[in-house]
């Protein structure tokens, strides 16, 4: 069974067991600095039965106007049971009151499929605006 938790005060241990599961490097680079960010943010966790952690969704708000997913990763032996979607739906409810919910993702069919199904758009110029990034973390 897996339940569902608002911690964000894993281990150095788990956070690197999670995020080299789905091969997310960048964020091994530096454990603790990972860890930093994940205390400073909103994180919802998902718990298997043994206490291990099998997936996370991470974000940045001010609660009001603006929510950033950062993060939503699942460990690939429990991708498949709705973890992602019920991470997202979770974490939608809790900022249901936030206007501008924003993510960044792959531009992977199957990723960009997921994200619509859970009401997102791909930003469109002509009609939203501009999507930019500065990426310094490698």
């Amino acid at each position: 069974m897996i339940t569902y938790t608002w911690q964000n005060d894993w281990s150095q241990d788990q956070i690197t067991a999670l995020y080299q599961s789905v091969g997310w490097q960048a964020y091994l680079q530096d454990v603790a600095k990972t860890q930093r960010a994940l205390r400073a943010s909103t994180v919802l966790a998902a718990v298997a039965d043994d206490g291990r952690l099998v997936g996370l969704i991470r974000g940045v708000s001010d609660g009001e106007t603006i929510l950033y997913i950062q993060d939503l990763l699942v460990r690939p032996e429990f991708q498949g049971q709705h973890i992602g979607s019920t991470l997202i739906r979770h974490f939608l409810a809790k900022y249901q009151g936030v206007g501008q919910i924003m993510l960044l993702s792959e531009a992977e069919p199957k990723t960009v499929a997921f994200y619509r199904s859970l009401g997102f758009s791909p930003v469109d110029p002509q009609s939203y605006g501009t999507a930019l990034v500065k990426d310094s973390r490698y």
